[in-house]
């Protein structure tokens, strides 16, 4: 049996998470301009998968995705989970695979920044926001 993953408590979240599983990401994957997808990790205290929905971008095959919070003093609760457990499952439209999270730091993540935030031009101001360095994540398939 498989085990029981907990959909973000965030009412408009979890609403979206529940369309884009209904309908294998045809109602979800593209939301409000933007491409997405699901992200779940598993709880750094509870080892709950908990599952969350998430802009993303993409380079030579990773995906790329931004810990704003929403402009949030502190980091989001799926970074933390995944910087304590890496491993993580995505989906992406009806595709679902394990992956590799990682922090992206220096130039790579300069780079990366500016490419969401040319998919997302609210990430800077997000970080205009915030004193802290907004993260930028990379998954990795799974071998």
């Amino acid at each position: 049996m498989a085990e029981k993953v907990v959909n973000s408590p965030v009412g408009w979240v979890a609403r979206h998470i529940s369309s884009y599983v209904d309908t294998d990401g045809k109602s979800g994957h593209h939301f409000h301009g933007v491409d997405a997808l699901l992200l779940t990790t598993r709880g750094r205290r509870s080892g709950t998968p908990r599952r969350t929905a998430l802009y993303y971008g993409t380079r030579d095959g990773d995906y790329v995705l931004v810990a704003s919070n929403g402009g949030s003093v502190g980091h989001p609760l799926w970074y933390h989970n995944l910087v304590a457990d890496p491993r993580v499952t995505v989906q992406v439209k009806d595709e679902v695979f394990d992956a590799v999270a990682r922090t992206a730091a220096g130039q790579e993540r300069a780079e990366l920044w500016d490419r969401m935030v040319g998919i997302f031009p609210k990430y800077a101001h997000y970080q205009a926001m915030v004193e802290r360095e907004i993260p930028v994540v990379v998954l990795t398939r799974s071998a």
